[in-house]
């Protein structure tokens, strides 16, 4: 059983990342969701809510015992050394689960992944892949996109865009990059370009 070739998906909050990946799962790949693994990582009971409620104290759940998100952002989306806390304290669960998944992916045949994370690079997981994609848009219309999402103003937007990497980092770290500035059929065509690229990578990825 060959490891699959692991292709990377990232991007910052309000790009695209998440439409992205449903495109390509329409192109016929196998996402790993990340932000899914995240969630089942921290369900009521599991180590990681434990590991995470030891840092930040019980404030961060609810009292059925459940993550209480809203709780949980307040506390590390203005304060870089508290998300950089929590990163350090989830990300080992999450990498575990990830590497289950990928073996089981090896199992039933596919020989690639795509991994959906939105912090692919402060995870250390894009050391394990041999293609990047990263979704970048204006900062304007990503503020716009993340108030909309979430529902939430624009001070709550702009912290969020601030505690991730710059676009710059991510035009120098992705060998592909999928612009999503224009309109949603010119984002499909984009995304259908990169499809193309990641198929040709695959093909090198499996016979080398």
């Amino acid at each position: 059983m060959s490891r699959p070739c692991i292709i990377g998906l990232t991007g910052q909050t309000g790009a695209g990342k998440s439409a992205a990946s449903a495109q390509l799962l329409k192109e016929g790949f196998f996402i790993i969701d990340c932000d899914r693994v995240a969630r089942q990582v921290v369900k009521p009971g599991t180590d990681g809510l434990k590991a995470i409620a030891a840092v930040f104290s019980n404030d961060i759940l609810f009292p059925d015992g459940s993550l209480n998100r809203k709780a949980l952002g307040k506390c590390v989306f203005s304060d870089r050394a508290a998300l950089q806390t929590l990163n350090e304290t989830i990300f080992p669960f999450i990498r575990i689960e990830v590497h289950r998944l990928i073996e089981q992916a090896a199992r039933d045949g596919h020989d690639a992944v795509i991994l959906d994370a939105p912090t692919l690079f402060e995870s250390g997981m894009n050391e394990e892949c041999a293609l990047i994609l990263g979704v970048c848009a204006d900062a304007a219309l990503r503020k716009a996109r993340i108030m909309a999402r979430d529902q939430i103003d624009e001070a709550a937007a702009q912290a969020r865009m601030n505690s991730q990497y710059p676009e710059a980092f991510f035009r120098a770290h992705c060998q592909v990059i999928i612009e999503n500035n224009s309109t949603e059929e010119q984002f499909v065509r984009n995304v259908q370009n990169a499809a193309n690229q990641i198929k040709e990578w695959i093909h090198g990825c499996s016979h080398s």
